[in-house]
């Protein structure tokens, strides 16, 4: 039976899998959301057999219903290959009572690579099915993962361009090389003056200009998005959550159907919503805990009922959170409405209008399946050095805003619930941050060389995405203010 997406704003559009990761965001300005949430109708003895390409598919073809076994297998295949660095592709560690999920193991060391290895295949499948005939122009922007991960991806596919967004002030020193960085004849990085919202509110902006559209179309172009917004990002990301708990499974840690608790260190929302997701299909999941950063815009929702961005935007150790704005919440206000276009848009014209919005009561009950907590700066870092001192293992501050997180729960609830933790980044990506946190001098060295002492502080190996850049040149220098992010697209685009 074939799976169709609807626009969050406007339920009258509907569209396949293909056309949906095609289009990236409705011209409602809307996301697409599936009309139902498929069952996971596979036997957990059977997943745990499974290795990660398998699970892969398993979970991906009850939502992309319109692609092929062969076409979906190849995608795979093409994905989830050598470019990790295990062969688990999401391996879990055990530390400090908590199962971390390691999904930083890809070509740029976080959990983006997770979604954007395969979401150019799904997207050049789509093309092919769909009788795409013009070059498909990927605009994005970052607040740190998602640029590298979608350059990387998107590199000399043929068919398509892309052209990332990211606040020039914003991002760690190793991020922002990593993009500055990035080789392809198709590929654009641009600094922006201003914080990473402002980056994002500016795509949408270009997104939703109908007579750039349409110079676009008159040139050979269409604009299509690698931000989490793209449902062909949001899927792959549920498949992780479910390998975990089949991990847990086939290595004795969880009885079968045992429920579990999931945490997961978020900004824009889409990597808890994969995991809400796999929870709606029927995996045996308990609470899930949404942890935020300083920018606690996340935590305040769920503790209020009022989504409201009018605030300070804090620039934080971990950057890829440094969100206002959490674009893949609507989904789940959405789903919350109960499937209610007119509310959602409403919703969402406040937010964009005022920067606020609250939902009713009748709404917040549906919440319930949520926990939100947040990890100020100096909290991050203690966490930090709490578990390297304890235990040796080192994470990242995205990963330990999120063990924070827990352990605030654990206190508040005194639920003692077998707990899978996110875990997006290799700390050799914040190398500053981590190293600071665990007592070690920075002052007077640059960031590779807190590489080469973190990895023998951890006994770990510098990753090959660290050592790539160490010496590779500056490729994209390119800083626009925010008024000029069109103008920008169009010169890279030469119209």
């Amino acid at each position: 039976m074939e799976l169709l997406y609807r626009s969050t704003r406007d339920s009258a559009v509907q569209v396949t899998a293909s056309q949906a990761i095609l289009k990236g965001l409705s011209a409602d300005g809307g996301l697409f959301v599936p009309d139902t949430i498929p069952a996971l109708d596979v036997d957990l003895d059977d997943l745990a057999k499974m290795d990660y390409q398998e699970t892969a598919y398993a979970v991906m073809s009850r939502f992309l219903t319109d692609f092929t076994e062969e076409e979906l297998k190849d995608c795979i295949r093409k994905a989830y290959d050598e470019k990790f660095d295990t062969p688990e592709i999401a391996p879990l560690a055990k530390a400090d009572g908590a199962y971390y999920l390691e999904l930083f193991h890809g070509a740029t060391i976080a959990f983006k690579d997770m979604a954007l290895s395969i979401l150019p295949h799904l997207m050049t499948v789509s093309a092919r099915k769909n009788q795409v005939k013009h070059e498909i122009v990927i605009l994005t922007a970052t607040s740190g993962d998602t640029g590298k991960a979608a350059l990387a991806g998107f590199a000399d596919v043929p068919g398509t361009r892309i052209v990332v967004f990211y606040p020039k002030n914003g991002v760690s020193p190793i991020q922002e090389k990593q993009m500055v960085t990035q080789k392809g004849a198709n590929v654009k990085v641009i600094g922006i003056h201003g914080n990473f919202d402002d980056a994002q509110s500016g795509v949408k902006a270009i997104f939703g200009d109908r007579e750039m559209e349409r110079e676009m179309a008159e040139a050979g172009f269409q604009f299509s998005s690698a931000n989490s917004i793209n449902i062909g990002r949001l899927v792959p990301q549920i498949v992780y959550y479910v390998y975990a708990y089949a991990k847990l499974y086939a290595n004795g840690e969880i009885e079968k159907n045992e429920k579990i608790n999931i945490v997961v260190p978020t900004g824009n929302f889409g990597n808890i919503l994969a995991a809400y997701y796999a929870k709606q299909m029927g995996l045996p999941v308990a609470k899930l805990i949404c942890a935020s950063n300083e920018n606690k815009v996340l935590f305040d929702f769920f503790q209020t009922g009022s989504y409201d961005r009018n605030r300070e935007f804090i620039l934080t150790s971990s950057p890829s959170m440094d969100i206002l704005i959490s674009s893949n919440l609507e989904r789940l206000i959405y789903r919350i409405a109960g499937s209610d276009d007119r509310t959602d848009a409403e919703l969402m014209k406040n937010l964009t209008e005022k920067g606020v919005y609250e939902i009713t009561p009748a709404m917040r009950e549906k919440l319930h399946d949520f926990y939100g907590n947040f990890a100020a700066e100096d909290e991050t870092a203690r966490t930090i050095r709490g578990m390297y001192e304890k235990t040796g293992y080192v994470i990242d501050p995205h990963t330990a805003v999120a063990s924070c997180v827990y352990g605030k729960y654990k206190a508040d609830t005194a639920d003692e619930t077998k707990t899978v933790i996110a875990s997006t980044a290799s700390p050799y990506k914040f190398t500053r941050s981590v190293m600071s946190a665990v007592g070690q001098e920075c002052e007077g060295k640059d960031d590779f060389q807190l590489a080469d002492e973190l990895s023998q502080i951890s006994g770990t190996e510098v990753p090959k995405a660290v050592e790539e850049i160490r010496t590779a040149p500056v490729l994209h220098d390119t800083v626009v203010e925010i008024a000029d992010m069109k103008a920008a697209v169009k010169e890279f685009l030469g119209m």
